[in-house]
């Protein structure tokens, strides 16, 4: 059963969506194939995906996807970010999120690329100054986006440089299958300096409070003679004290 829905433009490569497009017009095309994908399944995530960040988009495509009521018929807004032609730079990056954001929506980065080489005539390979590069700009370009309220998944899109989209070298693993730094500069930050890890003491009544990161989490409870664990979640309805149940 279908959950998520990706609507994706795809004008240049299909005829018959074309012409459809072209009788309704873009807007009256888009609401209809959302609310049959609603109707389809009330529950699923809808997602509203495109490489346009553009203000003019956001202002004609984005707002006006809503009901007669002016609710949005969208769930999430999709935003693709394949910079093969360049680094976008952490200024572009923040102006993107605020240019969605304001929509009041999730936000999924859903396809994220970051060039290791420059493109020659002698194809498009990794390369050492590259690849220091890109794991500098990755850092900061997720540093940016995990830093943005709205912004709620990111989503890379070649693993490895194998039959990576367009050739290039965007993966975080290179030909042969070993990690370049942008895997390392990951890692670091995504399951070391954003992953919370703290031991505390309890106080009365079995209190404990602490500064951490939303997500799930795993609690060990050591008094000297027994171990018990249990887990609880921090989001962003998260406005008071957790109760955990010990096992």
């Amino acid at each position: 059963e279908a959950t998520h829905y990706d609507r994706q433009q795809c004008i240049e490569r299909s005829p018959i969506l074309t012409a459809a497009i072209r009788e309704m017009g873009v807007g009256d095309y888009v609401r209809q194939a959302f609310q049959t994908a609603r109707r389809a399944n009330p529950d699923a995530t809808l997602l509203i995906n495109d490489y346009r960040t553009d203000p003019a988009y956001a202002d004609t495509v984005i707002k006006e996807l809503t009901d007669a009521d002016g609710k949005p018929l969208y769930d999430v807004i999709g935003i693709q970010s394949h910079m093969h032609g360049g680094y976008w730079g952490a200024k572009r990056t923040w102006d993107v999120c605020e240019t969605f954001a304001r929509f009041g929506k999730p936000l999924h980065f859903t396809e994220v690329t970051v060039v290791s080489g420059p493109r020659t005539d002698a194809g498009w390979k990794t390369t050492p100054d590259g690849e220091v590069r890109q794991a500098r700009q990755v850092a900061e370009f997720y540093t940016v986006l995990f830093s943005h309220p709205a912004v709620e998944a990111i989503t890379w899109w070649d693993f490895s440089d194998q039959s990576a989209w367009q050739g290039a070298p965007a993966g975080f693993l290179r030909d042969d299958m070993s990690p370049k730094p942008v895997y390392d500069e990951l890692m670091k930050r995504i399951k070391g300096q954003w992953w919370t890890r703290t031991t505390v003491r309890t106080g009365d009544g079995g209190m404990a409070g602490f500064r951490g990161f939303l997500g799930d989490y795993t609690i060990t409870v050591d008094d000297g003679r027994k171990t018990r664990s249990g887990t609880f979640t921090l989001d962003k309805t998260t406005t008071g004290p957790v109760e955990v149940r010990m096992e």
